[in-house]
């Protein structure tokens, strides 16, 4: 699967045989279809690989801060950045919608993605942060919005203008959820311990 994900990454699904990836992999074609009913399957796992990777890396990223605001803000600015990598956008943006189908490439990325979400809405309605509402309602709506505005930064030609503008409009979103009537603060950069690391955790 290292093989097909550096091809997938590279090329993009349509442009990378069969062929060549039972090649790079050193694999006959029917050890790779022993394990996979053929590419599309194989770019499955691909894609459900690379978004646990996304969420452990962005449930590692959720800052120890009191402030839960300043969590949410950089949560989602941490996200951000994730989505710019060039694997993420040719295979999680790009392809796999096209490759997999709407509804196939959505329950992924929920599957992925939707219990952080939740949790971090569940703790601000625990702390009466939250207007009222309903957590796993307002938890797909928060992810089909991100995801979206993932999808802009990624087919934007400046990107870097896009991302700007999807970062300002999904922190007035989500100030709406929130108790206190200020804006979400802009995402920042966690801070460091003593050896430069950064500190995580929620």
């Amino acid at each position: 699967m290292v093989a097909a994900r550096r091809l997938f990454a590279e090329r993009g699904y349509a442009a990378v045989p069969a062929d060549e990836i039972v090649t790079a992999a050193g694999l006959t074609r029917g050890a790779l279809y022993h394990h996979y009913a053929g590419k599309q399957e194989l770019f499955l796992a691909v894609f459900d690989e690379l978004e646990t990777e996304i969420a452990a890396e962005a449930a590692a990223s959720i800052l120890d801060d009191p402030d839960l605001r300043t969590r949410i803000a950089y949560s989602l600015n941490r996200f951000l950045d994730i989505c710019e990598r060039p694997e993420v956008i040719r295979i999680a943006l790009t392809d796999a919608p096209a490759v997999l189908g709407w509804q196939t490439w959505r329950e992924v990325e929920a599957r992925h993605g939707l219990g952080l979400i939740v949790g971090m809405l569940q703790t601000a309605a625990d702390d009466d942060l939250l207007v009222p509402t309903s957590v796993p309602v307002l938890a797909q709506l928060v992810l089909g919005a991100l995801i979206e505005a993932a999808l802009v930064i990624a087919h934007a030609t400046d990107r870097a203008g896009a991302r700007a503008e999807a970062e300002r409009a999904l922190l007035t979103l989500l100030s709406g959820t929130i108790r206190g009537g200020d804006a979400l603060p802009p995402g920042r950069s966690p801070p460091s311990g003593p050896g430069g690391e950064s500190i995580k955790g929620l």
